[in-house]
């Protein structure tokens, strides 16, 4: 929780600005932020590999993020969108595999509530930050790799949280995507991660480039596996335990990261409870058309019969 100053009784709780939680991702990303941290790019080869099967193939030697050659920030720092890009690349790099290509994490915080211009479109509020991840141009090991993230976070108890699936029937800010998955960090919560089990081959992020994300069960894990990082010790002291879980975009057949050497994902980040999505206005005015038309129906139809009855009872007998 942030806390500032109040006039009355000292130091109070309040929301976080736009700047203090830029500032925060910017110090942080792509470590640190919520005790999270994004700790290795995965890769798999998905060639013989079932549809669902976890983990989707073969892995790859993964690579750390610890050993990424990361841009100077004060270069992509855009104050005016409050928006930061940090383009890396791995520092030994033998098979050339990054020689044209970057892993790039676009950190955002909002001024206000809304929707991002591109899917999957999650709603927002001011006092949550976007993180967005993009795969592009780097050559694959294999015909068909599936790209993941490995990310580790702090607990807030013994035990690990989990993912909570939600659905939904509105899929109009995300074609086809019927679901949302969000991390809460303790029952109160004390922070979020949200996002949408999708991800795009395409820099356009038409449905046609949609790809499925899996999220692996969190398990626990030791902090003398996970490199050293100064952002989580400075936020959160030292700590011992953590908890780990995998990312994984795309699936052995349709499309995939080979199709143009690219691939996006995005999610939010945030304090408090996540915000909650409602029908969208074209889904509610379906809902009513839908539900409207019968009972208009069965209206018609009565007044039909009523005003029939009442016609033939004008008629008298002539006995």
């Amino acid at each position: 929780m942030f806390r500032c100053w109040g006039p009355h009784w000292g130091w109070v709780p309040c929301a976080p600005t736009p700047w203090l939680l830029l500032s925060l991702l910017v110090c942080s990303a792509p470590f640190g932020l919520q005790g999270e941290e994004t700790r290795q790019l995965l890769e798999f080869d998905s060639t013989n590999a079932s549809e669902g099967a976890q983990p989707p193939g073969k892995p790859y030697p993964p690579y750390s993020l610890a050993k990424f050659s990361w841009n100077n920030i004060t270069n992509s720092l855009d104050l005016a969108n409050l928006s930061a890009d940090f383009q890396g690349r791995p520092v030994d790099d033998p098979t050339g595999a990054f020689a044209n290509g970057t892993l790039t994490f676009k950190v955002q915080a909002f001024s206000r509530s809304g929707r991002p211009a591109q899917p999957p479109r999650l709603l927002h509020t001011a006092d949550v930050c976007q993180l967005e991840v993009a795969l592009v141009g780097a050559s694959p090991r294999g015909n068909h790799s599936l790209f993941g993230l490995e990310v580790a976070t702090l607990p807030q108890g013994p035990d690990c949280p989990s993912v909570n699936e939600r659905n939904s029937i509105d899929d109009e800010y995300a074609p086809a995507v019927f679901q949302l998955n969000q991390l809460l960090w303790g029952s109160s919560p004390s922070g979020f991660m949200q996002w949408r089990p999708v991800a795009f081959s395409e820099e356009e992020r038409a449905r046609e480039s949609a790809l499925p994300c899996q999220a692996s069960t969190l398990h626990s894990t030791l902090a003398s596996s996970l490199p050293h990082s100064p952002i989580v010790q400075a936020f959160f002291g030292s700590q011992n335990n953590f908890c780990a879980f995998n990312l994984t975009f795309g699936a052995p057949t349709g499309p995939g990261y080979w199709d143009q050497y690219y691939l996006c994902w995005s999610m939010l980040l945030g304090m408090g409870f996540p915000p909650v999505d409602i029908f969208s206005p074209l889904v509610l005015g379906i809902m009513a058309v839908a539900l409207g038309a019968p009972g208009l129906m069965f209206l018609g139809g009565g007044l039909f019969l009523l005003l029939r009855h009442r016609r033939y009872s004008k008629y008298q007998s002539i006995n």
